[in-house]
């Protein structure tokens, strides 16, 4: 079996609701689909590329697509993965979320020749998990009026961001706990805001309140930053952004940097990859969460195939394409009580447009 077709298509999407984070406001998200075809069997994959985590816009990953891709990818067995991998790798530097692409539509290719779904491929460990949703920056106000609405959608986790204003922060998270108590969990994600010492005392301020965990607090460019938080807080501490390989984990656990890993295919270059850091992880002892960017639900349910299959993932932030509107890959998931589910057709669950 040979590669002999593929195509690559733009998708953008709007927000029903923009939501702001620390570096920038979001109100769409510029998606990749490739597919990738061997005889009657058609894989596909998605980018979401972002310029503040990966380095990458959606028109650099787009060109290199259609410069690059027929070279490395064109009559060739696409089951030999490690290797087309390893050749885009050398072709496209930095291009994590077009490594991702390609890596999922080759998985997604592979569970459609087995006839299974990709998660039983790789290990089979659960059937479902639950996911956190998230609130961006806002008011009290506002954070308190979306939680509860969340709650009433049978969520049970929430992310809060933030990473703007401490003091703002701490305040939102009390008037939380107050109007809703213990219904929700809370994760708070500060996205680089914080210098060291406004993570300490955001941790001191908020210890009462009982968060699960706080993810990336400090700039990724001094991942030592994070484990001057960590060393000092009993609030388990996330890398994300500081996380985009397997050297990045190791330099990570090896310093004991951190409490948890938050791996997002998009940001490592793959499921492929995504196994090896938590691999990595599982030897350290720490616990993963797969995350997500802004993405279509084919590249949510790649994410979701790999949470289900591997024990050592302890959470799940797969909420990338909840309120995206004319997304054409929805059918692949399904999401009841916050809880996410995969399609049970082979591969990733989508047939395609």
């Amino acid at each position: 079996m040979k590669i002999d077709d593929f195509e690559i298509i733009k998708l953008s999407m709007a927000m029903k609701e923009p939501y702001e984070v620390a570096y920038e406001t979001f109100d769409k998200a510029d998606n990749l689909l490739i597919r990738i075809s061997a005889g009657d069997l058609h894989g596909w994959g998605c980018a979401a590329p972002d310029p503040h985590v990966t380095g990458e816009t959606i028109e650099s990953v787009y060109q290199a697509s259609r410069d690059i891709l027929p070279s490395i990818l064109s009559k060739r067995d696409p089951f030999r993965k490690a290797l087309l991998m390893k050749h885009l790798r050398a072709a496209t530097p930095g291009m994590f979320s077009l490594w991702a692409a390609v890596d999922m539509a080759l998985w997604d290719l592979l569970g459609k020749q087995a006839r299974l779904p990709v998660w039983k491929i790789l290990g089979g460990f659960r059937e479902s998990i639950s996911t956190s949703v998230t609130i961006g920056i806002c008011g009290i106000e506002d954070t308190l009026e979306k939680a509860r609405d969340f709650r009433d959608q049978g969520f049970h986790l929430l992310k809060i961001k933030g990473g703007n204003d401490v003091a703002l922060d701490i305040e939102r998270l009390r008037a939380l706990r107050s109007a809703l108590g213990g219904e929700l969990k809370i994760r708070f994600d500060a996205n680089q805001g914080y210098s060291v010492e406004e993570a300490l005392l955001f941790v001191n301020k908020i210890r009462e309140l009982d968060i699960q965990l706080f993810e990336q607090p400090t700039v990724k460019s001094k991942p030592d930053l994070l484990g001057a938080v960590t060393k000092k807080t009993d609030v388990p501490v996330m890398a994300d952004e500081s996380l985009l390989s397997l050297r990045d984990a190791f330099y990570l656990v090896k310093k004991g940097l951190i409490d948890l890993m938050n791996i997002k295919l998009m940001k490592v270059g793959g499921i492929t990859e995504a196994v090896q850091v938590d691999g990595l992880a599982r030897a350290a002892g720490v616990e993963v969460m797969v995350g997500c960017m802004d993405e279509a639900a084919l590249g949510i349910s790649a994410g979701l195939h790999f949470a289900l299959s591997r024990k050592n993932i302890r959470f799940a932030d797969l909420d990338g394409n909840m309120g995206l509107i004319d997304d054409p890959t929805t059918n692949c998931i399904s999401l009841a009580k916050g809880r996410l589910y995969p399609s049970p057709e082979p591969g990733f669950g989508w047939s395609g447009l």
